[in-house]
């Protein structure tokens, strides 16, 4: 399958292709300080320079098992936390090196957010394999301290803080089944709010550094779950107006395009993956 990663400037409209490949299948690009895309393809970690200059380099890491695109950078961009394929959460040092296993109950694991402090992870906790008890929860970084976020019913994914730590942003189906929208809701499980309201399908919330802009994922209406190859657009929304959110790309893709924060440090560009038909 044919994958490219790019990047796009929120203030000149300028989209670049960073790299095209293949062999690989890329998905889900972080943006480091040090100017590098950290993307997982075919269950392992490759570091990629984000200006083109180079080619995709794999991070060699110990002790974790093929992992998933659920990757976060820790604040600081110096050590990395990982879902694998076991269900667990990971953290290994974003050079590469040894892995430590966060986790430890039987439920499956799909890690989105990181706490601006670095202590506590939010991820999608899936108690069955049929995604019915998708919900959300945070750990510390420890292993400890395991909280329920909201509880089992609303097919909730995504979960992601704001800059300043005050929400976690999602995507659910608790307000209207079979149908994702972005939400909002407090660390402690108060004060849940629905964002969007329209019929397309959204998913994947990504704040920008300075919390001035976000950017989320939008399926075709009528969409299940987050596929991939489908035509889909990245929606930007600007100082909070969910309201009115812009498209600024549209592409094939889904799955693998934007699952994780693809956000630049300067706040002025995201990355993301398309997947183009073949000919």
């Amino acid at each position: 399958m044919l994958c490219r990663i790019h990047t796009y400037d929120i203030v000149t409209g300028e989209r670049t292709l960073v790299h095209t490949s293949t062999s690989v299948h890329f998905e889900a690009p972080n943006w480091t300080a040090g100017g590098t895309l950290i993307l997982n393809g075919d269950g392992l970690l490759w570091a990629l320079p984000a200006d083109g200059t180079g080619e995709p380099r794999r991070i060699p890491l110990d002790g974790v098992p093929e992992l998933n695109n659920d990757h976060v950078l820790a604040p600081g961009h110096e050590t990395i936390f990982l879902s694998a394929n076991d269900g667990h959460l990971y953290e290994a040092p974003v050079r590469g090196g040894a892995a430590r296993r966060i986790t430890s109950d039987d439920r499956r694991h799909f890690l989105h957010g990181v706490s601006p402090d670095g202590t506590t992870l939010a991820y999608v906790g899936v108690d069955r394999p049929d995604w019915s008890t998708a919900s959300l929860l945070t750990v510390r970084t420890d292993g400890s301290g395991t909280v329920r976020v909201t509880q089992p019913g609303g097919v909730d994914d995504g979960p992601e803080y704001t800059p300043d730590g005050a929400w976690i942003h999602f995507n659910t189906e608790r307000f209207s089944p079979g149908h994702a929208q972005i939400a909002r809701i407090r660390p402690d499980g108060a004060g849940v709010e629905q964002l969007t309201f329209d019929e397309r399908v959204n998913w994947f919330p990504h704040f920008a550094p300075d919390g001035r802009h976000a950017l989320y994922l939008s399926y075709p209406p009528g969409t299940q779950g987050h596929p991939a190859d489908l035509p889909v657009e990245l929606r930007l929304v600007e100082d909070g107006d969910w309201r009115a959110p812009r498209t600024v790309v549209t592409l094939r893709g889904g799955q693998g395009t934007v699952n994780v924060n693809s956000w630049s440090p300067d706040s002025t560009r995201f990355a993301y993956v398309d997947y183009p038909a073949p000919v």
